[in-house]
C-alpha cells in the first residue's frame, strides 16, 4: 500500500478535528480545502480496491452507500442547526444530487469514454431498471407536493410524507436486491470489459478491510470538511448575491465528487458498466436514504419542510429524464450523448446562478 493512500486519509482527520477545535480561520481554510480534494482522491483509491475484491456490481454499491449516508448525516446537521431558512435545504441537495448524477457524471462518463474509446456499452436492463424507480422517486418526493392540497404548496402532510418515505426506501432496496441477488447480471461488465479485469490480481482480505476503514475515514473527512468550509461558502454566496439554492449545489458537489472522479475513471478505462452503476445507483440511494431520513427528522423535531420544486426546476427535472431515457434506452453510448447531458447540467448551473 503507498504511503499517500493511508496518510491523507489520516492527514484530513487530523486537520477536521483541528478546525472543529480551534475554529476555521483564513489559513485553516485552505489547509482544509487542500486536504478535501487530497482525502477525495484517497476515497476513489480506497472504493476500488474494496470494488476488485468484491466484484461487481457490489464493489460500486459500497461507494454509493458509503457517501449517501454521510451525505445524510451532513443535511440534517445543518438543518438542525440551522432555521427556518434550512426548511428547503434537504430539496435543494437532493435535486442537485439527481441532476449533478445524472447530468454532469453521465455526461462526463459518456463523453470521456466515447472521445477514447469511440463507443461504449452497458446492459441496458440494469440501467432502465435503476432509471424507472428514480423517476418515480424523484416525482414522489419533488414533484408531487406542488399539486397536493392537504397542506400548502410544497410540502406534505405528516402523514403524506410518511408514505413516500416508506415507498422510497422500498423502492431503493427492491433495486438493491435485483442488483446483488435476483438480477445480478444485469449489472455485470459486458464481456470484454470483465475479462479485461481478470488479468489484475484481487486485493487480500485484509487488504480490502484496511482500504474499507480508510474509505469510511476518508469519506467522513470530505464530509466533514465540506461542512467546516460550508460557512465560507455561505459567505461566499451571499458575497456574489447568488440564491441559497447555490449552498445545496454546493454540498452536493462536494459530497459526491469521489463517486464522480471514480465513475469517469472507470468509463476512461473502458469499463462503463461500472460508470453506469455507481451513478444510478448513488442518485437512487440519494432519495431512497435521504427522504426517509428527513422525514423522520423532521416528525420527531416539528421542522417545517419544503419539498417541492420551483417550476423551472420541475422543466429541468423532466428535460433531464426524457433525454436520459433516450440516451440511455439503447445499451450504446457516444460522444453525441454526452455533450447533451453536460449542456443540460451547464443550464441547471447556470440558471441556478441567474433564475
Amino acid at each position: 500500500m503507498a504511503a499517500w493512500t493511508w496518510l491523507v486519509p489520516a492527514f484530513s482527520a487530523a486537520l477536521l478535528v483541528v478546525a472543529i477545535v480551534a475554529g476555521a480561520g483564513s489559513l485553516l481554510v485552505v489547509l482544509c480545502a487542500c486536504a478535501l480534494i487530497g482525502a477525495v482522491f484517497a476515497a476513489v483509491h480506497h472504493a476500488e480496491v474494496v470494488a476488485h475484491r468484491v466484484g461487481e456490481p457490489l464493489g460500486t454499491l459500497v461507494l454509493a452507500v458509503a457517501v449517501t449516508v454521510i451525505e445524510v448525516s451532513l443535511i440534517l446537521s445543518m438543518m438542525l442547526g440551522g432555521g427556518a431558512d434550512k426548511a428547503v435545504l434537504p430539496r435543494d441537495t437532493i435535486y442537485a444530487a439527481v441532476m449533478i448524477i445524472c447530468n454532469g457524471v453521465v455526461g462526463l462518463c459518456l463523453l470521456t469514454g466515447g472521445i477514447a474509446h469511440r463507443e461504449q456499452s452497458f446492459r441496458v436492463e440494469g440501467a432502465g431498471a435503476g432509471l424507472a424507480a428514480l423517476i418515480a422517486m424523484s416525482a414522489l418526493s419533488l414533484v408531487l407536493p406542488d399539486f397536493t392540497v392537504t397542506t400548502g404548496v410544497g410540502t406534505y402532510s405528516r402523514g403524506q410524507l410518511a408514505f413516500v418515505a416508506v415507498v422510497s426506501v422500498a423502492l431503493w432496496a427492491v433495486f438493491v436486491f435485483i442488483q446483488t441477488v435476483r438480477h445480478r447480471d444485469y449489472f455485470l461488465p459486458t464481456a470484454d470489459a470483465a475479462n479485461m479485469e481478470v488479468h489484475a490480481r484481487p486485493p487480500t482480505n485484509r487488504q480490502a478491510w484496511t482500504s474499507f476503514g480508510l474509505l469510511i475515514v476518508s469519506l467522513v473527512s470530505v464530509v466533514g470538511l465540506a461542512k467546516v468550509l460550508s460557512p465560507a461558502m455561505e459567505r461566499a454566496v451571499a458575497t456574489a448575491g447568488a440564491p441559497k439554492a447555490v449552498i445545496g449545489i454546493a454540498i452536493a458537489m462536494l459530497v459526491l465528487l469521489p463517486e464522480t472522479v471514480a465513475a469517469v475513471r472507470a468509463a476512461r478505462a473502458d469499463r462503463l458498466q461500472t460508470s453506469m452503476n455507481l451513478a444510478i445507483g448513488s442518485a437512487l440511494a440519494s432519495i431512497g436514504l435521504t427522504i426517509p431520513a428527513v422525514a423522520v427528522t423532521a416528525v420527531l423535531f416539528d421542522l417545517h419542510l419544503v419539498l417541492g420544486l420551483e417550476p423551472k426546476d420541475l422543466v429541468m427535472l423532466a428535460l433531464t429524464f426524457l433525454v436520459s431515457a433516450v440516451t440511455l434506452g439503447t445499451g450504446r453510448t457516444h460522444v453525441m450523448q454526452g455533450a447533451v447531458h453536460l449542456v443540460i447540467f451547464a443550464a441547471f448551473v447556470f440558471l441556478a446562478f441567474v433564475p
